[in-house]
C-alpha cells in the first residue's frame, strides 16, 4: 500500500517530466531596449542554451543581437555580441537567480521587434543522454529508467533545498 507522501513524490515526478517536456522560450525584443529572463537555479547544475534570431523579412538583412549572462552575484558568465545566432553551456558556481538578457544591436534592421527562440535545459535536461546510452552499453527501458532515476535525484535535491529555505525563512 503506497503511503500519502510516496503518492505526493509520484505525482510530483510526473508533474515535473510534463513541464521539463517545454524548454523552448520565445522573445519579442524590441528594436531598442532589453529584455531579460531569469531563473533561480542551485548550485552545482549544468545549464545549456541555444539561441537564434527568427527573421522573415527578406528585403532587409537578418538583425544581429546581443546576449549578456550574469550570475546571481552579477559576475559575468556569457556575453556575445553582433550574433544571429548563440549558445552557452555552465555549471553554476552558487545558487540564486542567473540572469540572462538580450538586445538588437543598432538599427540594422528594417524596424519592429525581432523574435528570438532559446533552447534553455538544466539539471537533468541538459544531460547528454546519447553519450551515457553509449558509455553504458544501455537503451530501450533500461534508458528510460535511467533518466527517471535521474530525474527522481533532482527532484530529491530541490525538494531539500526548498525544505532548507523555508527552514531558513522561518517558515515550518
Amino acid at each position: 500500500m503506497a503511503t500519502g507522501a510516496n503518492v505526493r513524490a509520484a505525482l510530483l515526478l510526473v508533474l515535473m517530466c510534463v513541464l521539463r517536456r517545454s524548454e523552448a522560450l520565445w522573445l519579442s525584443l524590441p528594436a531598442s531596449g532589453t529584455k531579460c529572463v531569469s531563473e533561480e537555479i542551485q548550485s552545482n547544475v549544468v545549464v545549456l542554451a541555444d539561441y537564434v534570431v527568427i527573421y522573415d523579412d527578406h528585403v532587409h538583412p537578418t538583425p544581429t543581437i546581443s546576449a549578456k549572462v550574469t550570475s546571481p552575484y552579477g559576475n559575468p558568465i556569457h556575453r556575445q555580441e553582433n550574433v544571429t545566432h548563440g549558445q552557452f553551456a555552465f555549471t553554476t558556481s552558487e545558487g540564486g537567480n542567473y540572469l540572462t538578457c538580450f538586445w538588437v544591436d543598432g538599427q540594422n534592421h528594417g524596424g519592429g521587434d525581432v523574435s528570438l527562440n532559446i533552447d534553455w535545459k538544466t539539471g537533468i535536461a541538459a544531460k547528454d543522454w546519447d553519450s551515457v546510452a553509449r558509455k553504458e552499453k544501455i537503451e530501450g527501458v533500461e534508458l528510460q529508467l535511467t533518466k527517471l532515476e535521474g530525474a527522481v535525484e533532482a527532484i530529491h535535491e530541490n525538494l531539500l533545498s526548498l525544505r532548507s529555505r523555508s527552514g531558513d525563512a522561518g517558515c515550518e
